[in-house]
């Protein structure tokens, strides 16, 4: 993170982030890193639906028809914890950790990872391997690449 953060420093850019299976653990990664209040005001860790809804601007209708593990509601999650924090990027992370909670449509490491910023929002679907650890730590480093590549775009 220590890369991501003094990049985003140096171009002045703000990030946060939104996070549901990864609980905190790419902003712990962020405020990890000394300095890092240059670039981070703050984020949210959003588990439920409804803190979904009310704090990020998740659209009902958008967890009723795809789930809150979904490319849409990934989108949204980035999206509305931008604009409420007023950065420059958003992160959104939605998934199955596991071990427990996967289904067939929906199995275990399944996680949706977004960015949002000025341009739009894009958001990809990752399977991560191993244990709820593991695909929590694949998807903060494939949200931190993500930041990464849009703040050298800038």
């Amino acid at each position: 993170m220590e890369e991501l953060v003094k990049l985003l420093t140096e171009k002045n850019l703000k990030i946060t982030s939104a996070e549901s299976c990864t609980g905190g653990l790419f902003a712990a990664g962020i405020t990890a890193v000394s300095g890092s209040s240059s670039c981070f005001d703050g984020s949210f860790v959003t588990y439920s639906n409804e803190q979904k809804e009310r704090l990020l601007g998740v659209k009902k209708e958008t967890l009723d028809s795809f789930g809150a593990v979904s490319y849409q509601t990934a989108l949204e999650m980035a999206k509305g914890v931008r604009l409420s924090f007023k950065a420059d990027i958003g992160i959104g992370i939605t998934g199955i950790a596991g071990p427990t909670g996967g289904t067939k449509e929906k199995p275990v490491g399944l996680v949706y990872v977004a960015i949002s910023h000025k341009g739009g929002e894009v958001a990809y679907k990752c399977h991560f391997e191993g244990s709820r650890e593991d695909v929590r730590k694949s998807a903060v480093l494939k949200a931190k690449n993500l930041a990464l590549d849009y703040a050298k775009k800038c």
